[in-house]
């Protein structure tokens, strides 16, 4: 059993992650966390905040709806673009990622393959599903989770979960501006939860369908845009090794080449970590993202979103700089870089600060009335001193 094993075992057995629904055979994808997990996100949760938003007098929070105006989503191009390509097979009826696959079978790089080249590639080859059956026809599946809100048939209307949580700081970024009276550079940052309907989903609690966000939108005049660009990459990297107490050699920056990048993005670097079987994890983008998403929304919406700054006369389309850690992802960072056996015994040498218990009080018989009352008596004052 290799360590990625025996970590979801270990999850379960003791309370940091269980399949969700399993009662009724579970649901692809799908987990709840348990007493442990819960603690440890709400620890990471905690520590993001006070590093990215209270530590910063330039960075404001947010909590935004996961529900939001369907031209939300036109406008930041995920109706149109936000696609992969799938493959059907013809016996199961299971689906595929058609990179995935072609990927897997002929070992080869599909990041720059059109959706016709890479039907093409299957028909050439014969690429078969890992059920050694045809597959149907390559086509486009958009990854936005639809819903249909309203009360009556009569004023039912189509709306998406949100696909990531930045566009809801976009949307408010007005409003955050005004009301705060900032000025740039400043920071917009909220910790929430994105809906995609993946295709393949793997790799436990790395790829889900449903997944939280610590996303920050920084906003710059575009002259700064290097220079903050470095800033956040370092602040980044420092928060994982100083807060959460990981080794810096467990990361890397993998730059994006341009052929490559999102089709928003200007400079785009995946921050990865190594797991125990050698294999790098992105846990966050470090996205610049010139002034794509605020002009969209300003063509989409009619709202001016340009900035005039009152001292110098200046006027610009603010850039963005963007860090969005998945929290999930960092989670299983941690267990698999704390993972250690000592003979039969698991050891978790996690950081204090990301520890679910602090401290454990822990009587040494418990016949014994007035050592358990003490035992409950010093508990209790721990508690009651934070």
């Amino acid at each position: 059993m290799d360590q990625s094993q025996k970590i979801i075992s270990l999850c379960k057995r003791r309370g940091f992650v269980f399949p969700s629904s399993e009662i009724y055979g579970g649901f692809s994808s799908t987990y709840d966390y348990g007493p442990l997990g819960a603690q440890m996100l709400k620890k990471i949760r905690n520590l993001w905040w006070k590093s990215f938003v209270e530590s910063k007098s330039d960075v404001v929070g947010l909590d935004g709806a996961i529900f939001c105006h369907p031209k939300t989503w036109e406008a930041s191009g995920h109706v149109a673009s936000f696609n992969d390509p799938l493959v059907e097979d013809k016996v199961t009826h299971i689906r595929y990622r058609a990179d995935h696959l072609l990927e897997e079978v002929l070992k080869i790089d599909t990041s720059k393959l059109s959706f016709e080249e890479m039907q093409k590639l299957l028909e050439d080859n014969n690429v078969k599903s890992p059920a050694r059956n045809e597959l149907t026809k390559l086509k486009s599946f958009n990854q936005l989770v639809s819903a249909e809100l309203g009360s009556t048939d009569e004023n039912k209307g189509k709306a998406y979960l949100r696909g990531e949580t930045c566009q809801i700081i976009f949307l408010q970024y007005l409003n955050v501006l005004q009301s705060m009276r900032l000025r740039p550079p400043f920071g917009i940052a909220q910790i929430g939860k994105a809906f995609r309907n993946e295709i393949t989903t793997k790799d436990f609690i790395y790829r889900t369908r449903e997944f939280e966000q610590m996303e920050l939108e920084y906003f710059i005049d575009p002259d700064e845009g290097l220079k903050w660009y470095e800033f956040w990459k370092e602040f980044m990297l420092n928060w994982f090794v100083n807060e959460l107490g990981m080794p810096r050699d467990k990361f890397r920056f993998r730059e994006i080449p341009k052929e490559e990048m999102s089709h928003y993005a200007k400079i785009q670097n995946d921050f990865e970590f190594e797991s125990s079987s050698g294999k790098w994890f992105e846990l966050s983008p470090l996205n610049h993202r010139g002034d794509y998403d605020l002009s969209r929304h300003q063509e989409y919406s009619g709202e001016k979103f340009m900035y005039k700054d009152n001292e110098s006369g200046k006027e610009f389309m603010p850039n963005v700089i963007e860090i969005s850690i998945g929290i999930n992802r960092t989670l299983y960072a941690l267990l698999d870089n704390a993972y250690f056996e000592e003979g039969d015994r698991v050891v978790l040498k996690l950081n204090p600060k990301v520890a679910p218990y602090d401290v454990a009080v822990f009587p040494l018989v418990k016949n014994k009335p007035e050592v358990v009352n003490k035992a409950r008596e010093i508990y209790e004052m721990l508690v009651k001193n934070g």
